[in-house]
This record gives C-alpha cells, structure tokens and sequence, in this order.
C-alpha cells in the first residue's frame, strides 16, 4: 500500500472524487451539471488530499482540512472492490498518525455503512478512547461526529 500526497489539480483525484459524489448522491440529493459533473463540497486547494495506492492502483483517496482548531476529514474513499478488507482504515490510520492532534470525523444521516466504518478505524486507532456525539452541523443537518486524539 502506498500513500501519495497530491496536488488539487490532480485529475485521477478530481476523477475520484465524482465517482464518491455519485455514490453518496442518493443521501445528499444531488444532481448533476449541464456537464455531467458534480459540485464538490469542498476547496481542494485548501487541503491536503491523498491517493491510496496498491500495486501501482489508485483503490481511494482522503481528502484531510482544519475544521475548529481540529483535524477533519473532509472526504474519505476507497473503491468497493476493495472495501472490508482493512485496506481503509490502514490508510487513515496511516493519516492519523501523521496528523498529531484533536481529530474529528463526521458522517452524514444515512450513511450508515460510513458510520460504522469509522466506528471500526477510529475504535481501532485510539483503543475505543473517543467522544461520539450526533450534532447539528451548519451544512449537512445531523450528522453523527467521532472527536478523538492523535498522539
């Protein structure tokens, strides 16, 4: 597995990254432009993103930003072929550990495959020490939000 930092222009990412608006379109309840595209809900300029890799294979990326003085992940993918394998949270595992520090996590209502994988990576990741709460965030609505420590 391989973690590469790339830029927002990147195109595989960008590529990715409508691929995930897709899937996720059926809770957010978006539609696509003119030019078959999604808006994307975040400025990747303003981030530092991520393409997980397996022999050579982009199976994800991570899209990590500052969200209240904490770490936040902003979006989080990997390919389904390559889901329940571990390969996830051995990636954001591997985020975390670079980012020392307050974190929190957020999913979406209805997202509930998200939520339990966060659940997982971050139980993992910390030996169960983190707060879950479900909040009312400004964009989304409810959301159900994990906030732990990275030593």
């Amino acid at each position: 597995m391989k973690i590469e930092l790339v830029a927002a222009e990147n195109i595989k990412l960008n590529l990715l990254l409508q691929i995930y608006e897709k899937e996720f379109s059926s809770i957010t309840e978006k539609f696509v432009n003119e030019d078959g595209t999604f808006n994307l809900d975040v400025d990747l300029h303003k981030t530092d993103n991520f393409l997980l890799c397996e022999s050579e294979e982009i199976i994800g990326f991570c899209v990590k930003g500052m969200s209240g003085g904490r770490h936040d992940i902003y979006e989080f993918y990997v390919i389904p072929s390559k889901r329940h394998k571990k390969v996830g949270r051995t990636f954001v595992q591997e985020i975390f550990k670079k980012y020392k520090g307050v974190w929190q996590v957020r999913q979406i209502e209805g997202a509930d495959q998200a939520t339990s994988f966060w659940r997982k990576a971050i139980g993992e990741f910390t030996e169960n020490n983190y707060q879950e709460s479900v909040i009312e965030d400004e964009y989304w609505g409810k959301v159900t939000r994990q906030i732990f420590k990275s030593l």
